[in-house]
């Protein structure tokens, strides 16, 4: 080691283990390269592109929700959403190092999934000025209420990309600081830090349950809440 200092060596020798499994990686690029799509297929007037997009976002929306209760530890809500005590000591640099979402990237997270659930939602309800291009959903409610909704729709989609953005932002102000979060994201493995415990991988057998349960509800919502 000569020649390391002797954080450099410590990080060498550092194990690497497993710290975001296939589901939460597949969901997370997917969602990362329909959002691009949807906004596409809606700009150049590709609405039953734009309709499918939006179903399967649902459905991965709805997967991650479930995988959030059932998946890997580092998947786990519970794991990763801290309040506020918690969040002031990461920010001063007095909470332990965690494998997986740090407090506020935790929470971040959930606010783009919060928009992008709003989105998804309000797209259902929504409606084109013609009549011919509507959301399964706009038949329980009148079709000026679904022209409202169809114009927030396309304004809460800046709030979605202005989350994206600050996500984006800590992205690139950590890989300035020297830690890649984008690589472990890929390979889904990663260095443990020392005095970390390893995460808990959800075993595969959970994987097509859950995945089964969210298809169903996207089915079940693209057809107008009829199967």
């Amino acid at each position: 080691m000569t020649g390391l200092s002797t954080d450099e060596a410590a990080e060498i020798r550092a194990p690497v283990v497993s710290v975001w499994d296939l589901p939460i990686r597949l969901v997370h690029w997917a969602i990362a390269a329909l959002i691009p799509f949807s906004w596409w297929t809606a700009h150049h007037d590709h609405l039953p592109w734009h309709r499918l997009s939006g179903y399967v976002l649902l459905g991965l929306l709805a997967f991650r929700l479930i995988w959030g209760f059932a998946g890997s530890s580092t998947a786990r809500f519970s794991r990763f959403l801290r309040g506020p005590v918690a969040i002031g000591a990461y920010l001063r640099g007095r909470l332990p190092a965690v494998v997986g979402h740090n407090p506020l990237g935790g929470w971040s997270v959930v606010a783009i999934f919060a928009a992008l659930a709003l989105q998804i939602g309000l797209g259902l309800f929504s409606i084109d000025e013609d009549g011919f291009e509507a959301g399964p959903l706009s038949k329980f409610i009148s079709f000026d209420a679904s022209r409202a909704v169809a114009r927030i729709h396309h304004l809460t989609f800046y709030v979605l990309l202005a989350l994206i953005a600050v996500h984006l932002a800590a992205v690139a102000l950590y890989a300035v600081r020297g830690r890649n979060l984008t690589g472990p994201m890929i390979t889904g493995r990663t260095r443990l830090a020392p005095g970390v415990p390893p995460p808990r991988m959800a075993g595969a057998w959970r994987i097509l349950p859950a995945a089964l349960a969210a298809a169903a509800l996207a089915w079940f919502v693209a057809h107008g809440l009829r199967f």
